[in-house]
């Protein structure tokens, strides 16, 4: 009874328990939450029939357990009871848990599949990644850098309400769905009254409205996430690419796949300037109307205000390859420079933009306005998408003032040459703020690509557009290919600033996206947001380039294999012994020749260069002494006259004439020379390919080299003083001065006979021996000759000229034989008549004057033979000599290497002028050997882009 009485305690406090005032538990309030949830997710039956079986059981252990009784149970003895209330408690917990797991699983996974429909498949862009970026874990603690990166709650409340937005579109399908509890509240506001009704309808279309901005707002949010993973995603690209200290993947980056891809592009643009060769290689091809806004989009690509600008002014006067890669640096380069330009430097970016624009107008020919030669630029950064674009100049309608007459044919060539390769992307810009009918570009793109599988249109100034365009659907039109004849790929609209020249890329791109952000052509879904802003552009651009590449590469490389056969072979036919050089190596063996033969000019002997020297300065004033110094003098009475007489002319004539002439006559001894050595063949070896090079190399070298200034004046001093001595040394020097003075009035005479027998013409040997004849006015000379050589015979001392009696006696005695003559003939005849008779006599006086070196020893005194003519001419001579061994110094110690300095640096020159090098080195051996060089070039590096481009694929 004891144990009876305590169970029944115990009962009883159980029920007071259950009916009194409850109390909610911990236990009770889980059970509420658990009903909440299947609530939420059951229909109303199920939720009675829970309630329904609570009430049956409102004794449960799962509601109230007295767990301070469960000792009191135990002393009592109620073991079997114990048993029972433990396997409801358990069960009662692994329904529980079983309800609060299953809640978990399941809205985990409705949260991914949610998350996973907003979240694009970024597998496609993983080409866009270079390889070393899947390696970086290795070298890089990305622990450090996740705890950086905001957590997954800041980016999932970037998510939109989904909930929200369910329960919205639940209350507007309840609106249009007949039978719904929606239409039956519609029908009863409805009978409401009228003003109800309308208010309704405007709060309806506030909620779609709103739920338009929302998903607006969400595609932004989303856009925005994007440009922040890709601006951590620049800064990491940056990092690593700076960081070269353990060299991770260093000759990737020097040799990227465009990098590669760029380089057959440029020699194929030097091979062929005027893009005639049957290339198919894939680049992005940039046209429109002039002022279309080309170049604000190229720069929009490539971060960078990079091209000069003017307003309504045409900038673009030939085409500018850029090629966009990676790299650490926001910095462009030249392809034939080394200079780069930092893009983050307004200086520098001032500096390119002139550059550009001086190169433009270097390659713009007199008398044209545009050019079809390339201007090649690299343009590096990180985060800029990989390719190949070629701005073109702008298509015009109307040639204007200051321009050539072809330049909008001009214009046209060079855009169908670019367009017609097959594998060209064409790039067609159009501008939004002019009416469409006014757009020459879309015609002739559509004559190009009439099926538009290679074109992407561009809408720009979307913005001028949106303002000025009445009908918004005109836009639409325009950007879904229905308004323009011409088919397209895709298209796309952008905005490229204000207009302000000035503007940053950065606020350009803040403007078009708060432009799009707030534009009415993304709220009512006239455009699409993967049509919109440069950055899905370039991305668009940059995939269609990658395919294009892929898909055409190979086949260009088997036919430049080909084109490398067919050349390979004409060359072993034609010239098998020789090797393929090109004009540039030929160039080099020619410079090496050229300088071998002016060192040359060095190794003259000293008596080689003064023998030519006082020979030809000889010839050179050998009239002037015998004509104005030694006739002159030799007319005097005496010896003292004489005397007096050399010396003031020999000092007029070295004051004013000599050192000029003696310095000439050198310079022209250095030029002949070096001319001998430049056309001198050598035998087998020669090669007249260099002949037109070394001609030019000699002639442009002499035009360049001027004597030193400074030679006359010590040459003046040194002949004047040699002029000034008399004493002549030995017998020896005697007999050398005779001997020269003997040959020069030999020389004299002979000329003297020569002119002579023109005069009077052939005698009676030739007449009879060679049946010649005089003519009429020969016969006259020779009478008048005869009759002057009497005259002569009568008074051997007779002066040099003729007296007018003498004249008018001559002619007078001619007359009486029947020849009519003039005075002038007379005297011009007496002139070489008396000349031939002073010569002679002066040979005779040479001949006497050999044995009279003893005479001049002792001054010719107690003499009547004088020979101060020896004299004259041994100080003649010694004049020579001491000039000839000046000039000779002056050769060797500076005119000749100067003028070898002249020669290097016209082979630099020449070196650096392609032009000048094409026009002198010339010939079917050469283009052919360009050809080969050029075209086997190109296959290997082909070859080796597409190896690397496959490695990257794997």
């Amino acid at each position: 009874r004891a144990g009876a009485a305590a169970s029944c305690v115990v009962c009883r406090n159980i029920v007071s328990g259950t009916h009194g005032a409850r109390r909610t538990s911990p236990w009770q309030k889980l059970h509420l939450v658990s009903r909440s949830i299947r609530h939420s997710h059951h229909p109303v039956s199920k939720f009675q029939r829970l309630s329904l079986r609570t009430a049956v059981q409102p004794f449960s252990t799962f509601n109230r357990f007295p767990l301070h009784k469960s000792k009191l149970l135990v002393k009592y003895g109620f073991q079997p009871r114990r048993d029972f209330w433990l396997a409801r408690l358990a069960s009662r917990l692994l329904k529980l848990r079983y309800i609060i797991l299953g809640s978990a699983v399941g809205g985990g996974y409705a949260a991914k599949k949610t998350l996973d429909e907003w979240i694009p498949d970024f597998s496609e862009y993983k080409w866009i990644v270079p390889d070393f970026i899947w390696e970086l874990d290795e070298y890089i603690d990305f622990d450090k850098i996740s705890k950086a990166l905001p957590e997954s709650e800041d980016l999932l409340k970037l998510l939109p309400d989904f909930d929200k937005i369910g329960e919205s579109f639940d209350f507007l399908k309840g609106f249009f769905t007949p039978g719904s509890p929606g239409e039956t509240a519609f029908r009863a506001t409805d009978q409401g009254g009228e003003n109800e009704k309308q208010y309704k309808k405007v709060s309806d279309k506030d909620k779609i409205d709103q739920l338009q901005e929302e998903l607006l707002r969400t595609q932004l949010k989303y856009q925005r996430m994007l440009e922040r993973l890709e601006k951590e995603n620049k800064e990491l690209r940056k990092i690593v690419l700076q960081k070269d200290d353990k060299g991770i993947h260093q000759r990737k980056l020097k040799k990227s796949l465009i990098d590669m891809y760029s380089e057959v592009l440029d020699i194929l643009s030097d091979y062929d300037a005027s893009y005639n060769t049957q290339d198919h290689l894939p680049r992005v091809v940039v046209v429109g109307d002039q002022s279309a806004g080309k170049t604000s989009v190229l720069e929009m690509i490539a971060q960078a205000r990079i091209f000069p600008r003017g307003s309504g002014e045409m900038m673009t006067r030939s085409p500018v390859m850029v090629t966009l890669s990676e790299g650490p640096h926001h910095v462009a380069i030249f392809k034939d420079s080394s200079r780069e330009f930092d893009l983050t430097k307004e200086e520098d970016l001032a500096a390119l933009r002139n550059e550009i624009e001086v190169r433009m107008r270097k390659s713009v020919k007199e008398g044209y306005t545009v050019s079809a030669q390339t201007i090649s630029l690299n343009v590096k950064g990180p985060g800029l998408q990989r390719m190949v674009l070629v701005d073109l100049p702008g298509v015009i309608s109307t040639v204007t003032s200051g321009m050539a007459p072809d330049t909008k044919e001009t214009i046209f060539s060079i855009s169908k040459a670019y367009m017609q390769n097959p594998n060209a992307i064409i790039l067609c810009i159009q501008d939004g703020s002019v009416d469409a009918e006014r757009s020459i570009v879309t015609d002739l793109v559509s004559q190009m690509d009439p099926q538009g599988k290679r074109t992407i249109f561009v809408l720009t100034k979307v913005d001028l557009a949106e303002k000025n365009v009445a009908s918004p659907n005109r836009i639409q039109q325009i950007i879904e290919g229905k308004l323009f004849p011409m088919k397209a790929l895709g298209y796309f609209a952008v905005v490229t600033g204000k207009g302000n020249s000035s503007e940053s890329i950065e606020s350009i791109r803040e403007y078009e996206e708060e432009f799009f952000q707030n534009s009415k052509l993304l709220k009512k879904c006239m455009l699409k947001a993967h049509q919109v802003t440069t950055r899905n552009l370039s991305l668009a651009v940059s995939d269609c380039f990658w395919k294009m590449v892929r898909e055409s590469v190979e086949q260009q490389a088997d036919a430049f294999k080909a084109t490398r056969f067919n050349l390979e072979t004409e060359w072993k036919n034609n010239y098998p012994r020789l090797r393929e050089l090109d004009r540039n190596e030929l160039f080099e063996k020619a410079k090496n020749e050229i300088l071998d033969e002016v060192i040359s000019l060095s190794q003259v002997t000293p008596k080689h260069w003064e023998e030519i020297l006082q020979k030809t300065l000889w010839e050179r004033v050998s009239t002037h002494v015998i004509e104005n110094i030694y006739l002159p003098a030799a007319q005097t009475m005496n010896s003292g006259t004489f005397n007096t007489t050399v010396d003031i002319k020999l000092k007029q004539w070295t004051d004013k004439q000599l050192p000029n002439k003696a310095v000439e006559v050198a310079w022209e001894t250095l030029q002949e020379e070096f001319s001998r050595f430049m056309t001198e063949q050598k035998g087998k070896e020669h090669d007249d390919i260099f002949d037109k090079l070394k001609q030019a190399v000699k002639e442009e070298s002499i035009k360049r080299h001027k004597w030193n200034e400074r030679a006359e004046d010590s040459l003046r001093v040194i002949q004047h003083n040699a002029l000034e001595d008399r004493s002549i040394s030995d017998k020896q020097q005697w007999d050398a001065a005779i001997q020269f003075m003997e040959e020069t009035l030999q020389s004299r005479l002979k000329d003297t006979e020569s002119v002579i027998e023109d005069m009077v013409g052939p005698d009676w040997k030739k007449r009879w021996l060679y049946w010649l004849s005089r003519t009429k006015e020969q016969g006259i000379r020779n009478e008048t000759k005869n009759e002057l050589e009497k005259m002569i015979k009568c008074n051997e001392e007779h002066p040099a000229y003729l007296a007018n009696d003498e004249v008018t006696t001559v002619r007078k005695n001619l007359e009486a034989r029947g020849v009519a003559v003039d005075p002038c003939l007379i005297k011009d005849t007496w002139h070489q008549v008396y000349r031939r008779h002073f010569l002679k006599g002066a040979l005779s006086h040479c001949n006497l004057c050999r044995r009279g070196f003893y005479y001049y020893q002792r001054h010719f005194v107690d003499s009547e033979l004088e020979c101060n003519d020896v004299v004259l001419f041994w100080r003649i001579q010694r004049m020579l000599a001491i000039t000839a061994n000046t000039l000779r110094q002056q050769l060797a110690n500076n005119e000749v290497r100067r003028l070898e300095k002249n020669v290097k640096e016209v082979l630099e020159d020449f070196a650096e002028d392609y032009e000048k090098k094409v026009k002198l080195i010339t010939g079917k051996r050469v283009q052919l050997a360009e050809d080969l060089k050029k075209v086997r070039e190109i296959q290997e590096k082909l070859e080796a882009f597409i190896e690397a481009l496959h490695q990257e694929e794997k």
